[in-house]
């Protein structure tokens, strides 16, 4: 064999070597990255900064970017993640994001959430219509049953318009779930309000 050939080969092996390593640290990063989210998200969910006392409340209170809003459950899935405020990239490397202008759990309008397919969203692949989805919030516990999937562009911002008289729920993860590189489409789950315990609505002793 030529050695300039030999050389060729022997450089093409270094590459891929290299670049199954930065593949394999950029995973790694990524689950490390995921866990730690969830576990700072968990804390603050369970240490909440105190509100003022009622009477001074004129209007509800807006949850700042990077704030544990919900914690969201699946029980057929056995999954639990931890809600934070915020879509851009620094918010969904704690957990899944609410998409800020959109209803907060439980409230009139359409409650829109996002995460990564590879990472806390990963679980959707498996979710079916009829699953309970609930989301536990520090005014509520609301139930929400999923009407169906779907596959959608990027570009389709319907799904997270509200639609009038209704309390929907919509998970939002980027599809296929195994693609390599910038997925080019969307995984969509629809689900509405079935039961939900208020707490804003009970007297507190």
């Amino acid at each position: 064999m030529p050695r300039r050939r030999r050389r060729i080969i022997k450089l093409a092996s270094y590459l891929l070597i290299a670049c199954g390593a930065f593949l394999l640290f950029q995973g790694a990063r990524d689950f490390i990255e995921s866990r730690l989210g969830q576990r700072v998200a968990k804390h603050r969910f369970a240490h909440p900064v105190p509100r003022p006392p009622a009477p001074t409340l004129q209007k509800p209170v807006v949850p700042q970017l990077g704030d544990t809003v919900a914690k969201l459950m699946i029980p057929r899935l056995e999954t639990q993640l931890y809600v934070v405020e915020g879509v851009d990239q620094a918010d969904l490397r704690q957990g899944p994001g609410h998409m800020p202008g959109t209803a907060m759990p439980g409230n009139n309008g359409n409650c829109v959430i996002a995460a990564h397919r590879d990472t806390h969203f990963r679980v959707l692949k498996d979710i079916q219509k009829g699953d309970d989805i609930v989301l536990e919030t520090h005014d509520g516990e609301f139930l929400y049953r999923v009407t169906g999937t779907r596959i959608i562009s990027p570009t389709n911002t319907a799904v997270i318009q509200p639609v009038a008289g209704r309390r929907s729920l919509h998970l939002i993860t980027c599809y296929p779930f195994y693609f390599v590189g910038h997925a080019p489409k969307r995984f969509l789950v629809e689900a509405e309000l079935a039961a939900s315990v208020d707490l804003t609505q009970t007297p507190r002793s």
